[in-house]
């Protein structure tokens, strides 16, 4: 059968691709259709024709699948945040524990039967909304000139008006509708990437989760917010509220934040706790953003490096150093490394303030730092956790753990292709594989984290 540009086909959507847009085929011939999802019979107009797939648009849900749900977010398919709204949670959770499962079968070449073995099931949350204790939200205008706020269409810069997202707080509704009043009583123009030109460029909250305490930053294209006591006077009757800063970001990029803050009410950071750990917020920290999830998470990296209080732990991509204190409590050194100076200085803070004096972090890439310093002589690890960005971790960086041998590496991953990938490099150089877990830290969300233990 030949395809071509807008022809209408019947599909049923047999599976999800890694973005959430739903997969069938017609005659052998795939079809990616954006918001159809496993179960679906759909009708559909294609839109794009290549020699073994295509792209086609949802006309019509001829039968909907079991599976199908009515979303709570009633922009849930226009706006970019929330891929799997309309698919039910159970069925979420087995899509990505799939997921994951394929990756390191056809990429990491792991035989099913091992698979079998070593996968644990996923750990999902018993609520899957109201996670997330940050958000960011870009300001601007509307066609008829009215100041929006919420969050862009998938894949483009244009706002999709709404200033009620059910994955974050409750409270960023509020404090969207005192800022947004505030700019249009005062006559504050939003910023204009187009034209660079305006004030206002995202509102970002960050709250925690265990103490309560928010936190709200207007990020600005000046060194100045008009009248800026008079909205902290409004702000800080919200409760909780603890911490109101201005970031200063003149860039003409797509970069969020910049590098100065200006405090206007409060204390420069927030709080939170994960377990009895406590951790300083600022604007810029790296901090997980689905607490509930990131203690679970990080409660199966303790249980894989299987800690007696007499290893040496490197942990790599350490961040503001999280995962790195939940390690030195069991163990007798731990070694952080992270390329942010900012997230090392939160570090070395975070450690002073749980007391915790058996941690020692360097600023630069894992992958010149760990090599350096086991070529000096001055590397020895027992355990090796590394928690890489999503283009996983680099070929010089698994070269040194090869040849440092340590005993274990746990593997904490928020991309399963790259997993896949590093894993069966480290596989080849010996280690082998012996559990995984995936995490879902991203409900609504096709994102994915996972958990994997290798030993020698």
């Amino acid at each position: 059968m030949e395809f071509y540009k807008d022809q209408l086909v019947n599909v049923t959507i047999e599976d999800m691709g890694k973005d959430g847009t739903g997969v069938g085929k017609v005659d052998g011939y795939a079809l990616f259709i954006k918001d159809a999802v496993i179960g679906d019979v759909v009708r559909a107009k294609i839109m794009k024709t290549k020699a073994s797939y295509g792209y086609a648009r949802l006309t019509e849900i001829l039968k909907p699948s079991p599976h199908r749900t009515e979303p709570v977010c009633p922009f849930a398919r226009q706006c970019g945040g929330c891929q799997l709204q309309t698919l039910a949670y159970p069925q979420q959770l087995s899509f990505k524990e799939n997921a994951v499962r394929q990756n390191l079968g056809h990429i990491g070449g792991l035989p099913k039967a091992i698979l079998d073995s070593i996968m644990e099931p996923i750990i999902g949350m018993e609520n899957p909304f109201r996670y997330r204790n940050k958000a960011q939200f870009p300001v601007g205008r509307d066609k008829d000139g009215q100041i929006i706020t919420g969050f862009y269409a998938g894949r483009t810069h244009k706002i999709i008006p709404n200033r009620e997202c059910y994955l974050g707080i409750p409270q960023n509704s509020a404090i969207l509708d005192t800022v947004i009043n505030h700019m249009e009583k005062h006559h504050i123009a939003p910023y204009d990437e187009t034209s660079g030109k305006g004030l206002v460029r995202h509102v970002l909250t960050r709250c925690g989760f265990q103490t309560g305490e928010i936190m709200v930053c207007l990020v600005i294209n000046g060194k100045n917010l008009p009248h800026a006591e008079k909205l902290a006077h409004q702000l800080e009757t919200i409760p909780g509220m603890t911490s109101i800063l201005l970031n200063i970001n003149k860039q003409r990029n797509n970069v969020i934040l910049g590098e100065t803050n200006t405090l206007v009410w409060g204390k420069p950071y927030i709080t939170d706790c994960i377990k009895d750990l406590q951790f300083c917020i600022s604007p810029q920290s790296f901090f997980q953003v689905n607490p509930r999830q990131t203690e679970k998470m990080y409660e199966k990296a303790l249980e894989y490096a299987a800690l007696t209080g007499e290893e040496t732990v490197w942990d790599l991509y350490c961040g503001i150093g999280s995962i790195s204190l939940f390690l030195a409590r069991h163990a007798k050194k731990v070694y952080g490394v992270e390329i942010v100076p900012v997230a090392v200085q939160n570090a070395r803070a975070n450690a002073r303030l749980n007391c915790l004096d058996n941690i020692e972090f360097f600023t630069g890439k894992a992958e010149e730092i760990l090599p350096a310093k086991y070529q000096d002589g001055q590397m020895h690890a027992d355990v090796i956790v590394v928690d890489p960005p999503r283009k996983g971790c680099d070929t010089a960086l698994l070269d040194t753990i090869l040849q440092a041998k340590p005993r274990r590496v746990v593997y904490v991953s928020c991309d399963s292709a790259t997993l896949a990938r590093d894993v069966k490099y480290l596989r080849q150089g010996g280690y082998e594989l012996k559990s995984v877990c995936p995490i879902d830290n991203f409900p609504m969300t096709c994102h994915t984290e996972a958990i994997c233990l290798l030993s020698i």
